[in-house]
């Protein structure tokens, strides 16, 4: 056996009402009506997730089910490739982003060098048939799991055939020409193409994380304050640069600059993230914050001097309010949407 029943230790309120979290293996009585399930890693939670998530949840309510989505916990590439991969979201973010999609029960699988060793044989009947007792299932186009990645879309068809569970396929999905793809978009980050991401993503690139100390020049020496975070050793990194951001603290969201990269002008070799949050005075250090990337502005620039890099910020604040008032209705609607998530 590879598992057993997962213990419940999150209940969060979604639109159907409250989306259950399991994280781990230990015994539990739980048994879901008519449970439609779809697996994947879901990183990003893109547009192509949110048809999956759509067709799970539209077939569970057709049959008063429940709609269940299975993911993993560290991302298998991680465990699996030296150096692993970088996230577009996080274990955290990719759960608000399925509960948002409407999904009753999120399973997150502890993967590890040991669980990667398991058959999509064993999977499917200890798993999916003698835990959940699955009456359908919806997988992506290429999706594939187990060793050797064998469980594929012809061994799941197979498996539904003999276990009397049907398999429904999605599609690929296409923004004008560009696959829908969490490969695509991991690219379009790197590049700092904001816009032909939150294309792909269906919302505004996200990084967040909590404030941290900094050198503290940003208001006394350059006349900019900025609010800082750290990089983790798994986060995608956009293109170094500066970045027109909309700032989600509190139950407030407002505009800003943000400058990702070492700092060049000062010597330094240390990546940050700081942020000049507009019309903000607040000592928010320790306190969480979420940073929506806009627009790309201009790439990391070393100066001859402060007065130099000081000049250029304000050219930088000045262009930034221009995004930012031309585009503000859509902004005040999508961050009321994230604000209405949490």
């Amino acid at each position: 056996m590879i598992c057993q029943d997962f213990l419940v230790i999150e209940i969060k309120k979604n639109q159907n009402g409250y989306m259950k979290i399991f994280r781990n293996m230990e015994m539990t009585n739980e048994s879901f009506p008519y449970p439609c399930v779809t697996i994947g890693n879901f990183d990003g939670v893109h547009c192509g997730h949110q048809q999956l998530f759509a067709a799970v949840v539209a077939k569970a309510k057709k049959n008063n089910g429940t709609s269940i989505a299975i993911t993993f916990n560290p991302h298998p590439l991680q465990v699996l490739v030296p150096g692993g991969i970088k996230l577009i979201s996080n274990c955290e973010q990719k759960a608000e982003l399925i509960e948002a999609a409407g999904i009753d029960v999120l399973i997150v699988i502890p993967f590890t060098q040991q669980f990667a060793k398991t058959t999509a044989d064993i999977f499917v009947q200890d798993f999916l048939l003698d835990t959940l007792h699955i009456k359908e299932l919806v997988v992506g186009y290429d999706y594939a799991f187990g060793k050797g990645r064998s469980g594929n879309i012809d061994f799941l068809r197979k498996q539904g055939e003999e276990f009397g569970f049907p398999v429904t396929v999605v599609d690929a999905l296409y923004a004008g020409e560009q696959l829908v793809s969490s490969t695509r978009i991991r690219e379009l980050v790197k590049n700092g193409e904001m816009a032909a991401t939150g294309d792909l993503l269906g919302r505004n690139y996200q990084i967040r994380g909590t404030v941290q100390v900094g050198k503290q020049r940003g208001g006394k020496l350059i006349g900019f304050p900025t609010a800082n975070l750290k990089f983790n050793q798994e986060d995608l990194v956009p293109h170094y640069g500066v970045y027109v951001v909309q700032v989600i603290y509190g139950e407030r969201c407002y505009g800003g600059v943000l400058n990702i990269g070492c700092n060049p002008t000062f010597g330094e070799d240390i990546l940050v993230a700081e942020t000049h949050i507009f019309d903000f005075n607040e000592d928010i250090y320790g306190q969480p914050i979420r940073i929506n990337l806009l627009k790309f502005l201009r790439g990391e620039i070393k100066f001859d001097g402060v007065e130099q890099l000081a000049a250029q910020i304000a050219k930088d604040v000045t262009e930034a309010k221009q995004v930012l008032l031309t585009q503000s209705l859509e902004l005040r609607l999508a961050c009321s949407g994230q604000l209405a998530q949490e």
